[in-house]
């Protein structure tokens, strides 16, 4: 084989990591690497909650450096039964702020979900007459006409595709209990009439949770598979082009949201009769954040262990869960993550920083070569979780990699051989390039470099920062920032053949255009 093949179609990599010289060398062959899944043009979406819709009360972000802070009780409860000082109450958001938009583009295209639990006890005022002072009885928010039409004109916008659920509350349930199809039924049609469409709706956020999602006392598995056998037959009626999504469980794998985990999933699925979705989806956060870390303090995670191979493993212990559940209730379902992010309850102030991207990109990688069709991020832009900070609607550095991520891992997810401790390696191949290979290599580790070795040219976007608690990320030493209110150029740099050093906590993206993988054409 002539020195010009190896360089121009299988670019060979050896990939040594450089506190693990016990072990052999790991080699991966670009042009070799098979595919092993396929993911959802979409597969990298994000939520925008119902509570900033409608201008609720949601995380209250962490005071900025300087600023005082006041998490304590404001003396009374809060929304989802939680201390009212946890939260804040915002103005509806602006999704026609240019900058936003602009910054929702560079994600190309991607699901909005719409939903959280508030979106659970949300009346739609389907009338063009100012907001209603209150709430009718059994709801505890208002969307309006003008609300939604934001919503449907945002996504038209940044080539979204909507995704909600609907008010299960008491106001959307008759005299017995039995959930009914008004309010769904009136939004739907109000899309329709503007020339709107919703890709896909679960019926309830999170039903697992029971009465804290806004259901009735006494809520059950035979109350679930009756209010999904409701649904899905409305859904054939009114709107059979519809996708239904569900069940959108969350905390059972060791880390939940609230003191009592509430009604299993698998007691919700085997109810009588068979709950049915065309998409699986679950809810997963590794941890609580500082602001309800106090309902059980082991659920809190340091930002010294965010780097741990224990800390980013949960997602693959989550995920086994509710696959097998996907196994055997709903076989050949795509999975969806539809909510994910550094912790519950808005975040810790850690999930802002470069310290975050870690598990952000991990999170992707792992989950794409284990099949998981799409993950939809909690939030685009609220609280200290969002991608973007909601006061001046800067990009954090896990928007960063996001749009890195879009621009260059295309939809066939390749195997690029087992990750070891401290070095995670994950492939897919380059987006709009046949035969081009896509690989993201993160160190882990960090007071050490890993080596690894090229034997052709590739080009390289490397993420660093000058503290891991820093808000503000470099590509190749060149910090990342906005130019007004459009993105600035990001610029790779070429590697040559070779031994290249990833620098202690880094992420690099490297992009093998000659790649030649037969899988990528």
């Amino acid at each position: 084989m002539t020195r010009a093949l190896i360089c121009g179609c299988l670019l060979l990599w050896s990939i040594q990591p450089a506190h693990a010289s016990t072990a052999g060398p790991l080699v991966l062959s670009a042009g070799r690497m098979p595919a092993v899944a396929r993911v959802d043009p979409r597969f990298q979406s994000y939520n925008v909650e119902m509570a900033e819709i409608v201008g609720g009360r949601f995380w209250a972000p962490y005071p900025k450096p300087g600023a005082a802070e006041d998490m304590t009780s404001a003396g009374s409860a809060g929304t989802l039964g939680f201390d009212a000082g946890l939260f804040r109450q915002r103005p509806p958001v602006d999704l026609a702020n240019p900058r936003l938009r602009n910054l929702a583009r560079a994600l190309g295209q991607v699901y909005i979900r719409v939903s959280g639990s508030w979106a659970n006890k949300t009346f739609f005022q389907d009338d063009d007459l100012p907001r209603i002072a209150a709430p009718p009885k059994g709801f505890e928010n208002v969307l309006t006409r003008a609300q939604w039409r934001g919503v449907l004109d945002f996504a038209k916008a940044v080539d979204g595709r909507i995704t909600t659920s609907f008010a299960v509350s008491a106001g959307a349930r008759d005299s017995s209990g039995v959930w009914t199809p008004v309010e769904a039924r009136k939004l739907l049609r109000f899309t329709r009439s503007v020339g709107g469409r919703i890709h896909s709706a679960e019926l309830i956020n999170e039903p697992n949770l029971g009465a804290t999602s806004g259901l009735p006392a006494g809520y059950d598995a035979s109350s679930f598979a009756r209010d999904i056998a409701a649904f899905r037959n409305f859904v054939r009626r009114e709107a059979p082009d519809l996708r239904t999504v569900g069940p959108g469980s969350t905390g059972e794998t060791g880390v939940a949201l609230f003191n009592s985990r509430g009604l299993a999933t698998e007691a919700m699925l085997s109810a009588e009769p068979r709950a049915r979705f065309d998409f699986f989806s679950y809810h997963f956060y590794g941890g609580r954040s500082q602001r309800c870390a106090c309902m059980a303090p082991a659920s809190a995670i340091l930002p010294e262990n965010a780097l741990s191979e224990e800390w980013l493993g949960r997602t693959d212990k989550a995920f086994a869960f509710y696959r097998d559940l996907r196994d055997r209730y709903m076989p050949g379902a795509p999975i969806w993550l539809n909510e994910t992010a550094q912790a519950s309850c808005g975040g810790d102030r850690w999930a802002a920083s470069f310290l975050d991207t870690f598990r952000y990109v991990d999170q992707m990688g792992r989950l794409a070569r284990q099949g998981v069709a799409v993950i939809m991020h909690n939030t685009l832009a609220a609280s200290d979780y969002g991608l973007i900070d909601e006061q001046g609607l800067k990009p954090r550095p896990n928007y960063w990699a996001a749009v890195l991520w879009r621009r260059l891992m295309g939809e066939v997810v390749l195997d690029a051989g087992p990750s070891r401790p401290g070095l995670h390696i994950y492939a897919h191949c380059l987006r709009g390039r046949s035969g081009g290979v896509a690989i993201v290599a993160i160190n882990l580790d960090r007071t050490q470099p890993a080596r690894v070795a090229l034997a052709g040219a590739a080009e390289r976007y490397m993420l660093t920062a000058d503290q891991l608690s820093s808000e503000t990320v470099m590509v190749n030493g060149r910090p990342l920032m906005l130019a007004g209110d459009d993105l600035p150029a990001i610029r790779s740099e070429t590697v040559e053949a070779g031994h290249i050093a990833l620098p202690p906590a880094s992420i690099s993206f490297l992009s093998a255009p000659r790649a030649a993988n037969r899988a990528c054409r």
